[in-house]
Protein backbone atom coordinates (compact mmCIF):
# COMPACT_ATOMS: atom_id res chain seq x y z
CA UNK A 1 0.00 0.00 0.00
CA UNK A 2 1.47 3.40 -0.67
CA UNK A 3 2.59 5.92 1.70
CA UNK A 4 0.51 8.34 3.29
CA UNK A 5 3.07 10.36 5.19
CA UNK A 6 6.93 9.31 5.59
CA UNK A 7 9.57 10.90 8.13
CA UNK A 8 13.05 11.17 6.63
CA UNK A 9 15.44 11.45 9.46
CA UNK A 10 13.36 14.08 10.75
CA UNK A 11 14.30 16.15 13.99
CA UNK A 12 11.36 18.51 15.49
CA UNK A 13 12.19 21.01 18.50
CA UNK A 14 11.69 24.53 19.55
CA UNK A 15 14.36 27.59 19.62
CA UNK A 16 16.88 24.76 17.74
CA UNK A 17 16.17 22.22 21.05
CA UNK A 18 15.01 18.72 19.74
CA UNK A 19 12.01 17.37 20.84
CA UNK A 20 12.03 14.69 18.52
CA UNK A 21 14.75 12.82 16.90
CA UNK A 22 15.99 11.55 13.45
CA UNK A 23 12.72 9.57 12.94
CA UNK A 24 12.34 7.54 10.07
CA UNK A 25 9.52 5.89 9.02
CA UNK A 26 6.20 5.84 6.42
CA UNK A 27 2.65 5.24 7.52
CA UNK A 28 0.32 3.45 4.56
CA UNK A 29 -2.38 4.99 3.52
CA UNK A 30 -5.12 4.10 5.40
CA UNK A 31 -3.29 2.89 8.52
CA UNK A 32 -4.95 3.46 12.18
CA UNK A 33 -1.61 4.17 14.41
CA UNK A 34 -1.44 5.12 18.01
CA UNK A 35 1.83 7.29 18.83
CA UNK A 36 2.75 6.41 22.47
CA UNK A 37 5.23 7.31 24.73
CA UNK A 38 5.70 8.49 28.17
CA UNK A 39 4.82 12.51 29.02
CA UNK A 40 7.56 13.86 27.44
CA UNK A 41 7.92 11.91 24.52
CA UNK A 42 7.07 14.17 21.85
CA UNK A 43 3.93 12.98 20.53
CA UNK A 44 2.27 16.73 20.25
CA UNK A 45 5.65 17.83 18.72
CA UNK A 46 5.49 15.27 15.94
CA UNK A 47 1.79 15.89 15.31
CA UNK A 48 2.62 20.10 14.62
CA UNK A 49 5.32 18.87 12.55
CA UNK A 50 2.79 16.52 10.24
CA UNK A 51 0.08 19.41 10.17
CA UNK A 52 2.44 21.96 9.14
CA UNK A 53 2.29 24.19 12.50
CA UNK A 54 5.79 23.16 13.08
CA UNK A 55 8.67 22.86 10.44
CA UNK A 56 11.50 20.38 10.71
CA UNK A 57 15.15 21.33 12.09
CA UNK A 58 16.51 18.79 10.20
CA UNK A 59 15.27 15.98 7.51
CA UNK A 60 11.63 16.07 6.29
CA UNK A 61 7.97 15.46 5.93
CA UNK A 62 6.49 14.19 3.29
CA UNK A 63 2.93 13.77 2.98
CA UNK A 64 3.09 13.22 -1.08
CA UNK A 65 -0.23 14.26 -2.73
CA UNK A 66 -1.35 15.83 0.23
CA UNK A 67 -1.93 19.50 1.28
CA UNK A 68 -2.67 21.13 4.26
CA UNK A 69 -6.08 20.87 3.69
CA UNK A 70 -6.49 17.35 3.51
CA UNK A 71 -5.11 17.15 7.03
CA UNK A 72 -7.74 17.56 10.26
CA UNK A 73 -6.22 18.15 13.20
CA UNK A 74 -7.70 17.92 16.47
CA UNK A 75 -5.53 19.55 19.23
CA UNK A 76 -5.10 18.62 22.91
CA UNK A 77 -8.45 20.63 24.36
CA UNK A 78 -6.07 22.67 26.55
CA UNK A 79 -4.94 24.11 23.40
CA UNK A 80 -8.43 25.06 22.98
CA UNK A 81 -9.48 29.01 24.53
CA UNK A 82 -12.88 28.00 25.94
CA UNK A 83 -13.29 31.97 26.75
CA UNK A 84 -13.67 32.75 23.14
CA UNK A 85 -16.72 33.93 22.65
CA UNK A 86 -18.39 31.37 20.23
CA UNK A 87 -21.20 29.03 20.03
CA UNK A 88 -20.87 25.50 19.46
CA UNK A 89 -22.64 25.61 15.75
CA UNK A 90 -20.15 28.02 15.13
CA UNK A 91 -16.96 26.08 15.77
CA UNK A 92 -18.29 23.15 14.09
CA UNK A 93 -18.62 25.11 11.38
CA UNK A 94 -15.34 26.24 11.05
CA UNK A 95 -14.49 22.57 9.53
CA UNK A 96 -16.49 23.45 6.19
CA UNK A 97 -13.78 26.55 5.50
CA UNK A 98 -11.77 24.38 3.22
CA UNK A 99 -14.55 24.38 0.98
CA UNK A 100 -15.94 27.29 1.91
CA UNK A 101 -13.00 29.71 2.36
CA UNK A 102 -12.62 32.04 5.76
CA UNK A 103 -15.80 34.30 4.53
CA UNK A 104 -17.94 31.44 2.49
CA UNK A 105 -21.75 32.07 3.36
CA UNK A 106 -23.51 29.45 5.68
CA UNK A 107 -26.48 28.77 3.66
CA UNK A 108 -28.60 25.66 3.81
CA UNK A 109 -26.65 23.08 2.34
CA UNK A 110 -23.53 24.25 5.04
CA UNK A 111 -25.96 24.65 7.96
CA UNK A 112 -27.55 21.09 7.54
CA UNK A 113 -23.92 19.45 7.42
CA UNK A 114 -23.10 20.89 10.46
CA UNK A 115 -26.25 20.15 12.01
CA UNK A 116 -25.88 16.41 10.44
CA UNK A 117 -22.40 16.42 12.35
CA UNK A 118 -23.72 17.76 16.05
CA UNK A 119 -26.04 14.57 15.28
CA UNK A 120 -23.61 12.51 14.91
CA UNK A 121 -21.36 13.11 17.99
CA UNK A 122 -24.22 13.23 20.27
CA UNK A 123 -24.88 17.29 20.78
CA UNK A 124 -28.04 17.69 19.11
CA UNK A 125 -29.68 20.91 21.03
CA UNK A 126 -26.28 22.25 21.64
CA UNK A 127 -26.15 24.08 18.32
CA UNK A 128 -26.50 28.24 20.47
CA UNK A 129 -24.51 26.53 23.49
CA UNK A 130 -21.24 29.06 24.26
CA UNK A 131 -18.02 26.61 23.87
CA UNK A 132 -17.10 27.67 27.45
CA UNK A 133 -20.19 26.02 28.80
CA UNK A 134 -19.29 22.59 27.74
CA UNK A 135 -18.27 19.57 29.71
CA UNK A 136 -14.87 17.62 28.86
CA UNK A 137 -16.71 15.50 27.03
CA UNK A 138 -18.84 17.74 25.50
CA UNK A 139 -16.28 19.87 24.08
CA UNK A 140 -14.29 16.54 22.52
CA UNK A 141 -17.35 15.65 20.94
CA UNK A 142 -17.82 19.05 19.13
CA UNK A 143 -14.54 18.97 18.10
CA UNK A 144 -14.54 15.60 16.54
CA UNK A 145 -18.10 16.89 14.57
CA UNK A 146 -15.79 19.57 13.20
CA UNK A 147 -12.82 16.74 12.03
CA UNK A 148 -16.15 15.24 10.38
CA UNK A 149 -17.29 18.13 8.57
CA UNK A 150 -13.41 18.74 7.08
CA UNK A 151 -13.68 15.10 5.35
CA UNK A 152 -9.50 14.97 5.40
CA UNK A 153 -7.97 12.02 3.91
CA UNK A 154 -5.48 12.29 6.78
CA UNK A 155 -6.70 13.08 10.45
CA UNK A 156 -4.50 13.64 13.30
CA UNK A 157 -5.80 13.20 17.12
CA UNK A 158 -4.12 14.40 20.07
CA UNK A 159 -5.01 12.87 23.04
CA UNK A 160 -8.53 12.28 21.64
CA UNK A 161 -10.14 10.72 24.52
CA UNK A 162 -8.10 12.48 27.64
CA UNK A 163 -10.19 12.94 30.92
CA UNK A 164 -13.42 12.29 29.24
CA UNK A 165 -15.91 9.32 30.70
CA UNK A 166 -16.29 5.93 28.90
CA UNK A 167 -19.39 6.23 27.42
CA UNK A 168 -17.82 9.59 25.33
CA UNK A 169 -14.84 7.29 24.50
CA UNK A 170 -16.66 4.64 22.98
CA UNK A 171 -19.20 6.78 20.89
CA UNK A 172 -15.57 8.67 19.65
CA UNK A 173 -14.21 5.76 19.17
CA UNK A 174 -16.68 4.10 17.13
CA UNK A 175 -16.30 7.31 14.75
CA UNK A 176 -12.54 6.89 14.38
CA UNK A 177 -13.41 3.01 13.57
CA UNK A 178 -16.17 4.63 10.73
CA UNK A 179 -12.98 6.67 9.21
CA UNK A 180 -10.61 3.65 8.96
CA UNK A 181 -13.35 1.91 7.02
CA UNK A 182 -13.60 4.63 5.18
CA UNK A 183 -9.89 4.15 4.09
CA UNK A 184 -8.95 7.70 6.02
CA UNK A 185 -5.25 7.50 7.27
CA UNK A 186 -5.78 8.17 11.42
CA UNK A 187 -2.99 8.70 13.76
CA UNK A 188 -3.50 9.25 17.57
CA UNK A 189 -1.32 10.46 20.21
CA UNK A 190 -2.96 7.94 22.99
CA UNK A 191 -2.06 7.01 26.79
CA UNK A 192 -4.27 4.28 27.53
CA UNK A 193 -2.74 1.03 26.64
CA UNK A 194 -5.96 -0.70 26.49
CA UNK A 195 -7.73 1.07 23.93
CA UNK A 196 -4.43 1.16 21.87
CA UNK A 197 -4.38 -2.79 22.25
CA UNK A 198 -8.06 -3.21 21.46
CA UNK A 199 -8.72 -0.49 18.20
CA UNK A 200 -4.97 0.09 16.79
CA UNK A 201 -3.16 -2.19 14.86
CA UNK A 202 -0.42 -0.27 14.56
CA UNK A 203 1.97 1.77 17.06
CA UNK A 204 4.48 3.79 17.12
CA UNK A 205 6.32 4.00 20.80
CA UNK A 206 7.94 7.25 21.27
CA UNK A 207 10.21 8.57 23.51
CA UNK A 208 11.90 11.47 21.71
CA UNK A 209 13.07 9.17 19.60
CA UNK A 210 11.75 5.65 18.09
CA UNK A 211 11.90 3.20 20.10
CA UNK A 212 9.41 0.76 18.10
CA UNK A 213 7.30 0.70 15.35
CA UNK A 214 5.08 -1.96 13.86
CA UNK A 215 1.82 -4.35 15.06
CA UNK A 216 0.88 -3.32 18.22
CA UNK A 217 1.24 -6.34 20.12
CA UNK A 218 4.77 -6.34 19.16
CA UNK A 219 5.42 -2.76 19.94
CA UNK A 220 3.88 -2.66 23.56
CA UNK A 221 6.04 -5.30 25.03
CA UNK A 222 7.20 -4.66 29.33
CA UNK A 223 10.95 -4.33 27.99
CA UNK A 224 10.01 -1.48 25.25
CA UNK A 225 7.52 0.92 27.56
CA UNK A 226 10.34 0.51 30.06
CA UNK A 227 13.67 1.23 27.61
CA UNK A 228 10.76 4.07 26.34
CA UNK A 229 10.89 5.47 29.95
CA UNK A 230 14.33 5.32 30.55
CA UNK A 231 15.26 6.97 27.25
CA UNK A 232 12.68 10.01 28.53
CA UNK A 233 14.20 10.36 32.00
CA UNK A 234 17.75 10.40 30.60
CA UNK A 235 16.68 13.03 28.02
CA UNK A 236 19.06 16.62 29.06
CA UNK A 237 16.47 19.42 28.42
CA UNK A 238 19.39 21.77 29.01
CA UNK A 239 21.36 20.15 25.87
CA UNK A 240 22.94 22.31 23.52
CA UNK A 241 20.80 23.14 20.60
CA UNK A 242 21.36 21.47 17.20
CA UNK A 243 23.84 23.23 14.67
CA UNK A 244 22.09 22.11 11.41
CA UNK A 245 23.63 23.53 8.42
CA UNK A 246 20.74 24.15 6.71
CA UNK A 247 16.45 24.35 7.68
CA UNK A 248 15.18 22.06 5.64
CA UNK A 249 11.09 22.44 4.92
CA UNK A 250 8.41 20.22 4.74
CA UNK A 251 7.99 18.36 1.81
CA UNK A 252 4.25 17.64 0.38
Amino acid sequence: MAAQLQFQDVTLGYDRHPAVHHLTGEVASGALLAIVGPNGAGKSTLFRGIVGILAPLAGSIVTGNLDLRDIAYLPQTVDIDRSFPISVFDLVGTGLWRASGFFGGMGKPAREKIAQALAAVGLNGFENRPIGTLSGGQMQRMLFARVLLQDARLIVLDEPFNAIDARTSADLLALVRRWHTEKRTVLAALHDMDIVRANFPETLLLARGQVAWGATAEVLTTDNLLEARRMCEAFDDSAAACAVDDMPSRAA
